[in-house]
């Protein structure tokens, strides 16, 4: 078994049959599909259960929810592919996403990590078809992930660069990689902190797949293929209003991680200071809406004071004011 797709899901019966439904239209059938149900209210596994019919499906049940971290790693254990690929349960692939997948794979023996890029789609326009949705009515235009047009073989930390992707590899559902590689460098995670249910209320329940990617990849050659192979649908998250939250805490310490990893001084000056560019702004939206956007979970010395040294940090405030009066010209103009 050379794939195995690996879903965590949630609360999301809807998604989560469009998401298998893009599997069964796959041209290729070589890959299991790995399910971790985190104690959602409907019958999961009754639900999935006509799927079985056409797709290698192994499923797991939580007893009670576990967070999203430790429902991601519960998955990963049920793989038993050569590579896995986390797909979030309101993903879709494109058609033939695994057939382009595994020949890159195969003719790329040398690389232990593929970053597979994603187009971004509204839930809305799933609306207008019957359900489940069928890939083959996709637009032909959608915005994509990272702006990269051409495939290229690249070393790890090459990718943490805002050409690529502005989140660093926090959206792990763009990444391919050798399960045996993950599986041997698990013990790299904080098992209490990563036990912690409350959404992104640390880094290791964030993204603890970091750590790992780190230890596991880090001297591997890398191949990144700009055609997208799945899309991400918007509007369907729950932790939206964390956001804020996520660019300018986790992503930065994202950074700070992969720096005391190995990642050159340069990558990670240019990276942090892009990352801080809405900093001012969504800090002010996080102290007034408090506990709704995480406030909580913020280390002052760390999180906001030690990241007054990068320009962006300030030039976040020109940023934000500059949008608002582009925003108002546009709408006089409209009228």
């Amino acid at each position: 078994m050379l794939i195995s797709i690996c879903i965590p899901t949630y609360n999301r019966p809807k998604s989560l049959i469009n998401c298998l439904n893009s599997l069964c239209l796959q041209t290729k059938k070589n890959f299991e599909v790995c399910i971790s149900d985190n104690c959602s209210k409907k019958d999961i596994k009754k639900l999935i259960k006509p799927f079985k019919k056409k797709l290698k499906i192994n499923f797991n049940r939580n007893k009670k929810n576990l967070g999203f971290a430790l429902n991601l790693l519960k998955v990963s254990t049920m793989a038993k592919g050569d590579f896995i690929w986390f797909l979030g349960d309101d993903d879709l692939l494109i058609k033939r996403g695994i057939e382009t997948l595994s020949k890159l794979i195969k003719r790329n023996k040398d690389c232990d990590f593929f970053y597979v890029n994603t187009s971004y789609l509204s839930k809305d326009y799933l609306e207008k078809y019957s359900y489940p949705f069928n890939t083959k009515f996709l637009p032909k235009k959608m915005r994509n992930h990272s702006p990269q047009k051409i495939n290229k073989k690249l070393k790890f930390f090459d990718l943490i660069d805002k050409k690529i992707s502005f989140d660093f590899l926090l959206g792990i559902f763009v990444c391919v990689f050798k399960r045996e590689k993950w599986n041997k460098n698990l013990n790299v995670i904080d098992k209490n902190l990563i036990k912690d249910p409350r959404t992104w209320s640390n880094f290791e329940n964030t993204c603890f797949f970091i750590k790992v990617f780190c230890a596991a990849f880090s001297r591997s050659n890398v191949y990144l293929c700009a055609k997208p192979l799945s899309v991400s649908l918007y509007g369907i998250r729950e932790w939206s209003n964390l956001y804020p939250l996520v660019e300018i805490v986790r992503i930065p310490e994202a950074l700070d991680y992969y720096r005391s990893k190995g990642l050159n001084f340069f990558s990670y000056i240019t990276a942090k200071n892009y990352a801080l560019r809405n900093f001012f702004n969504y800090f002010f939206k996080i102290m007034i809406n408090g506990k709704e956007m995480g406030l909580g979970y913020i280390n002052f010395r760390k999180h906001f004071f030690s990241n007054l040294f990068y320009p962006n940090a300030w030039l976040s405030i020109l940023y934000f004011v500059l949008r608002k009066i582009r925003s108002i010209f546009l709408s006089n103009k409209k009228n």
